[in-house]
Parts: structure tokens; sequence; C-alpha cells
């Protein structure tokens, strides 16, 4: 594209008209059409540095030298990889090996656990990059040596949860379809897969059936009596709880949502901020972004903006993982918009890109939610420089 072309582009984003831009150029209503026409050229670089200045971009962007554009990574050749891993049947099947060795249990749960770690840490893309040789390994490890059902149903509850990131839902049901198969007749395995299908069945807008299996999950693993229940016990209760109580909120059942957080927060106290048992993040603050997370469902954008501002001054927030984090200040950027307050949305994805790039730059939610942001006059020139690179907006 021309570059007049493209500074006709960007003032049109910008919603400048081509006085208001000239103005603010110190030049000419005449001088900006014939430079966006092409009739002018700009030839020197101090000029294309006062356009990108008012334009609020990169002057790179303007010679088309911006950096290639990343894509979500939910089509990627990543994901396919892992496609070809689930809908592998080499162990039930017995086919033959391949010329990878089968490791032991223990160092397949040391990969599976840096796997779970580095989704927790909002690396998205090394994530994918690591679960389609993961599972094959994590899986033959469990056919030479039982011990290693716990391994492979944690592995593909962390593929699950990636694959939902990516939007990518029919593929994270396989995953967690999975899951539960392995994890049949042990408790505590099955309420931890059942997270990732409350997770799954919701992005899938199963949100009837997701409430109804995960009370029926929590329940079964619900201690008679809280006092006696132990912290990762009480974890996966609470936390199929919270994912009752936000499939109830997607269809409007605000009566509902209350009675189960309430539940939650009750089973949260005697856990406390900071654990992460089964890989759950359960607490107090996490029961508090998911009273923002169900009332951003039920539509009360600005109660969940408020609870967002009450929440996030707690130690607790800093302890929740960052991929949960980073999540939620996605939601809560959305929120901004639907109130009309692009630079509140603005202001929380600066924060989101500060400690999660991927959440942005690879989660389809993410990369939509800032495309709309610097469509704003009021975006910050960080967000549009982004925007740029990735060829969003």
């Amino acid at each position: 594209m021309p570059v007049g072309r493209r500074v006709a582009y960007w003032r049109g984003r910008r919603n400048l008209s081509q006085q208001v831009f000239a103005d603010r150029l110190g030049k000419s209503k005449s001088w900006v059409d014939k430079v966006e026409r092409g009739v002018r050229t700009l030839d020197k670089v101090s000029t294309l540095q006062d356009i990108a200045a008012v334009l609020r971009i990169d002057p790179a962007v303007l010679l088309g030298r911006d950096a290639r554009p990343a894509d979500a990574i939910g089509g990627t050749a990543d994901v396919t990889l892992i496609r070809t891993a689930l809908s592998r049947y080499d162990i039930p099947l017995a086919r033959p090996a391949s010329g990878r060795p089968v490791l032991p249990v223990d160092q397949v749960a040391q990969q599976v656990a840096h796997a779970w770690t580095t989704f927790q840490h909002a690396r998205y893309p090394e994530v994918a990059a690591l679960l389609p040789g993961l599972l094959a390994d994590v899986e033959r490890a469990r056919a030479a040596d039982p011990a290693g059902r716990a391994a492979l149903v944690d592995a593909y509850r962390v593929t699950a949860s990636l694959l939902v990131k990516l939007d990518v839902p029919d593929l994270a049901w396989l995953a967690v379809d999975r899951a539960i198969g392995v994890a049949a007749g042990d408790p505590a395995l099955v309420a931890a897969a059942a997270v990732q299908l409350g997770q799954v069945l919701r992005a899938s807008d199963q949100t009837r059936v997701a409430k109804s299996a995960m009370l029926a999950a929590a329940y079964r693993i619900a201690p008679p009596v809280i006092e006696d229940g132990v912290p990762a016990e009480l974890s996966l209760c609470g936390t199929l709880l919270l994912q009752a109580a936000l499939a109830a909120a997607a269809h409007g059942d605000d009566v509902a949502v209350v009675d189960l957080l309430d539940e939650a927060a009750a089973l949260a106290a005697p856990v406390g901020d900071g654990q992460d048992h089964h890989r759950t993040g359960f607490g107090p603050t996490a029961v508090a972004v998911a009273r923002a997370a169900a009332a951003l469902a039920l539509g009360d954008d600005r109660d969940a903006v408020s609870r967002h501002k009450e929440f996030t001054r707690r130690d607790g927030w800093r302890w929740l993982p960052v991929e949960h984090r980073a999540g939620h200040l996605v939601d809560v950027a959305r929120a901004h918009l639907r109130t009309a307050d692009p630079v509140g949305a603005g202001r929380v994805l600066v924060d989101t890109d500060r400690i999660a790039p991927a959440e942005i730059r690879h989660r389809p939610v993410g990369r939509d939610t800032l495309a709309r942001v610097v469509r704003a006059p009021t975006a910050p020139t960080t967000l549009v420089r982004l925007a740029a690179s990735l060829g969003v907006g």
C-alpha cells in the first residue's frame, strides 16, 4: 500500500478529518489531500515522524516495515499436531511403538508439571509446541506403568485448558473426555478432570449441562463437614462450584449464582489464598474473581468493574496464576468497552500485555478486544503499535 494511502487509512482510524489532521501537523488541508492521493511524496524522515506522532503509530508502519503479523495460534501447525496426537489410538490398538524410548513415570510427571507451569505463566505458544510429544510420552509411560495415570490425566487437563484458551472447544472436548476416561475410579482425579469439563462445556455453550455436571462432581467429593476437609479436597470442590456458578450465570440464573458462590466462599476460607491444589488456584480471591465474572455474564458490567477494583488491591490477586489474572483482565477490558469507557479498557489491556503478552497476541478473544480498543481516538500508543504489528484493528 502506498504511503499516502496508509496515512489516509490511519487518519480515518483516528476519526480525524483532513482539516483537523492538517491543523495538528501545521499543514494545509490541500497538502494532506495531495499526500493521501499520492500527488505529493513524503521524502523527509522528519515529516514522517511528525505524521506518525499525530496518528500515534510507529513511523515504520507508514513505510510498510511493521513486523510480520502474528496469528492467533488456534489454527497453527502446533494445534494441528495436538489434534493428531489426540486422534491416535496406538496404545489400545497395540500398534507398534515408535522409536522414542518409554520414559519413567516420574520423568513424564515432571514434564507434565512443566507444561502446567508454562501454561499458568500464559506462555501459550510454548505449551502448544510441547504437548504433541508430551502426550505421546505420557500415554506410553502409563501403558507401561499404571502409576502414570495421574500424570496422564493432568496432561489431558492442561491440553484441554490450552485449547479452551485458543477457542478450539471441539478438540478440548476430546482431551477432557480422555481425561475423564483415564480418571474413572479415582474420585480426586475425576473431580480434577471435571474442572476442565466445566470449562469445555461452557465454551461450547452447554451451560445447563455444565451446571448439572459440575454440581454432581462437586458434591461427590465434598467433605461431610467443611472443617474436616483437607485443602486439596476443598479446592477441587470449591472450583467445581465456581464452574457451576459461571454456568448458571451464562443462562441467567442469578439466584443459583449467589448461592453457589457463597457456598464456594465457605470452602475457600479454610484454604486461603496463594494455594494451587490440583492446579486450581482456589482461594478467597479466586471466588472474588468468579463473582466479577458472573456479574459480567449476567450483564452487570459496572458491578464487575467495581469488584475488580476492590480485589486487585489484595495480596491474593498477585498470588493467582498469571493466566488466571490475564484472562480476567481481558474480560474486564470488554466490560469497560460495553460501558463506553475505552480509556479504562485500554488501561486494563496495557496491564494485560505487561504480565501476559500471549493473552493478547495469541488468544483470539484478546486480539478481538485489542482491535476494538484501538478504534478509539484515546487508545494508548503502545496498543496502537501492537495492533499494527499484529495486523488487527
